[in-house]
């Protein structure tokens, strides 16, 4: 993509903390903003904030929050393979909800918001003492920094519930907030920092806490306030989702795969706040994790991918046909040699034995079975890492958003209907498949649920009750797969902590809906005490 400032340094910024474990920089800080006596200009303001925001591209990469929305929810499944991925069991915990409070994936959540908390809250100290001075810039950085901070909020708040509440940079032990005090706090930060945010949707913007990004995640997290809180906020997620769509800034992207080429940038009006990467200075590595190694055969590049990753037959068997976003996210079929067409490389079945496919190494899953993740551009140019910006909120969830908020509260349902359409119409050629009444929205999902047999039949029907308003619901899942989601989804709709699928039983409890407080943040701080049911 177009190497702008931002992207610049926050990719400076992911090197240098890289490269800060190798070797003495005494001389050169990357990873912090130094004291200095300057007043900084607008041009300057991407170097000051990028360490703030740079963790981003490690935790929606592979092990980080991605897993945890992705992992446990009913759509991907991480199988054992012929080279391995049975990793001491770390994808079954997270398929059957068995985790604990050393599993890496949460932790490493939990300890990658709290790099960004951290550098934000030392910018910020720095500012308002006036050890970095920022001239008439002051409001608008502090505002910025409150909003990217409020960010890394939501997220503790979505996974982890009761997290320490750390506003300054200091030494001192932090106590233990609640969820609805993560929850207040993310509300008050926003509301109060969006004055002094940029309304601008531009190069300058991209991957930057405007005012739009800041009005999607108080969006977000009003939709999901019920689940926070026990009290729903939907109308005040539709008055967020009203404000980004009567700007009139952003719309849907033609074409569905625009959204995941190696080139997008801040000229798509689908994306309203992206995580930037950079295949040389902070690659994004989630491919490897989709492919099997033998793909580079097919796609003619000169690395070689690890992939265990696929789908989910249920969620492959649910996609109604027509719909391209199936072919558009899914690699499926045979594969061929990229020099020899008439070669086969291997087959992509939508098949999965459920019984033996977390049972270790020797017991592994074919590499033929499941369909891969195949909804970023293949770079085959790449030397490894790959630089495809990750769409954190696109406009097609703001639309969702309405949608599901009309829907809740029981006002213009028609509207809420023409919403979904409008998302459908790009991936349907057939513009009468694409319309849904609000009949077709309230209906229950199409994913048959229960556990599955060798033969992929079903065998653990579990709680077979309706799921509430389940054709939106099958929507969030077709327009959103594999973007770091699901498991939001399945919560609100109830579906999480009810529904058996694949291997999966459920855990009615409904513990596993937040995550433990890592092992080693209790061990750290006394002050802290572990969600209930772990």
């Amino acid at each position: 993509m177009n190497k702008f400032k931002f992207k610049y340094f926050v990719s400076i910024v992911v090197l240098g903390l890289i490269l800060s474990s190798c070797f003495n920089l005494d001389e050169e800080v990357f990873s912090e903003v130094t004291e200095a006596s300057f007043i900084p200009t607008e041009k300057d303001m991407a170097a000051l904030l990028a360490s703030a925001y740079s963790p981003l591209t490690y935790i929606m990469n592979w092990q980080g929050y991605f897993d945890l929305q992705e992992e446990p929810a009913d759509c991907i499944i991480t199988p054992t393979r012929p080279n391995g991925w049975d990793d001491g069991g770390t994808y079954r915990r997270m398929h059957q909800h068995e985790w604990n409070s050393q599993q890496w994936q949460p932790t490493n959540t939990y300890q990658t918001a709290y790099t960004g908390i951290n550098n934000a809250n030392r910018v910020l100290d720095q500012v308002k003492s006036g050890s970095l001075p920022v001239g008439d810039l002051g409001d608008a950085t502090i505002a910025e920094l409150r909003a990217i901070r409020a960010l890394w909020y939501s997220i503790l708040l979505d996974t982890h519930g009761n997290v320490p509440l750390v506003t300054n940079f200091s030494d001192e032990i932090p106590e233990q907030a609640t969820r609805q005090q993560i929850y207040d706090f993310v509300i008050t930060e926003l509301t109060e920092a969006m004055p002094n945010l940029s309304d601008k949707n531009d190069i300058n913007t991209y991957g930057r806490m405007n005012k739009w990004a800041a009005y999607m995640v108080l969006a977000r997290v009003y939709l999901n306030a019920e689940v926070y809180t026990g009290t729903a906020q939907y109308t005040k997620a539709l008055e967020c989702a009203n404000k980004i769509i009567d700007s009139g800034l952003f719309e849907l992207s033609a074409d569905y795969s625009d959204n995941f080429l190696m080139d997008v940038d801040y000229t798509n009006k689908e994306f309203i706040f992206a995580v930037p990467y950079d295949k040389i200075y902070a690659g994004c590595a989630q491919h490897a994790k989709w492919y099997p190694p033998i793909a580079r055969f097919h796609f003619g590049s000169t690395f070689q991918t690890w992939g265990g990753s696929c789908a989910n037959p249920q969620f492959i068997n649910a996609y109604q046909p027509g719909d391209k976003r199936l072919e558009k996210t899914w690699l499926m079929g045979p594969q061929y040699d990229y020099k020899d067409p008439t070669k086969l490389v291997w087959t992509c079945l939508n098949y999965l034995p459920s019984l033996t496919c977390f049972k270790g190494t020797e017991n592994h899953t074919s590499i033929d079975y499941g369909y891969r993740v195949a909804k970023w551009e293949f770079d085959n140019t790449a030397t490894f890492n790959w630089g495809h910006d990750f769409p954190y909120f696109r406009y097609a969830e703001t639309l969702l958003i309405k949608a599901e908020c009309l829907l809740r509260l029981g006002q213009d349902e028609d509207v809420a209907a023409n919403l979904v359409t409008q998302i459908r119409n790009r991936v349907f050629d057939d513009k009468e498949k694409a319309k849904v009444t609000p009949a077709d929205l309230k209906a229950d999902t199409k994913i048959k649920y229960g556990t599955l047999d060798w033969d992929n039949n079903l065998d653990d029907l579990g709680d077979q009750t309706p799921v509430k308003f389940g054709g939106l619901y099958d929507e969030w899942g077709w327009e959103f797969a594999c973007e770091a989601q699901r498991r939001i989804h399945m919560i609100r709709f109830g579906t999480f902590s009810t529904k058996n699928w694949f291997n999966h039983v459920a855990i009615r409890d409904g513990h596993t809906s937040i995550f433990p407080i890592p092992y080693n943040a209790l061990q750290a701080n006394s002050n802290l005490r572990q969600n209930p049911g772990y």
